[in-house]
């Protein structure tokens, strides 16, 4: 099966790349964004939009970051925390509970014409003091795997794809045989 990945964010396509060891087709369209609790709300939701507009096996990949000292938010809702606020906010926002834990999250949800199933990879660490490294996208500069000192941005390409949460949903989908 010939799989479209449904992105606006040539980041995650080439990251996706990297960790699949091949070509991937990209395709961009602009997909309504539900507000949902989850990030595999909004993952499955963006790709029954994307089926039903391209009417062939589409993968739409969502990710977020829950933060420990706030109840796990802001999850699916980070990219607009950090476009409004900045990364320098999150890190102040968590400075006053004391706990930095958050764990990031990536959703890779699939739709054929048989329905929508996902899978996730998952991996904790902690919010830096303060927004660190040239590295990477979105909230990469805030964000310290457990076992590390260095942001996923501090990192080379090669090192965050061995033990992001992103490796972890495209092994989970190849795992599937998909």
């Amino acid at each position: 099966m010939t799989w479209a990945l449904v992105t606006g964010n040539p980041n995650k396509w080439r990251e996706a790349e990297r960790i699949l060891g091949r070509a991937l087709e990209r395709v961009e369209l602009d997909l309504p964004e539900i507000q949902a609790a989850t990030t595999r709300e909004v993952a499955i939701e963006k790709a029954r939009a994307a089926f039903a507009r391209l009417a062939r096996p589409v993968l739409v990949e969502d990710a977020g970051l829950e933060l420990a000292a706030l109840g796990g938010f802001p999850g699916p809702f980070i990219k607009y925390w950090e476009r409004l606020g900045g990364l320098t906010s999150i890190c102040r926002a968590v400075d006053a509970g004391g706990d930095r834990e958050v764990c990031a999250v990536c959703v890779l949800a699939f739709a054929t014409a048989a329905g929508v199933d996902c899978v996730e990879g998952r991996i904790r660490g902690a919010v830096a003091l303060d927004p660190r490294g040239a590295g990477g996208f979105g909230w990469d500069a805030i964000f310290v795997p457990d076992g590390e000192t260095r942001t996923f941005a501090e990192m080379t390409a090669t090192e965050k794809d061995a033990v992001s949460h992103r490796r972890r949903a495209w092994d989970a989908f190849r795992a599937r045989g998909l």
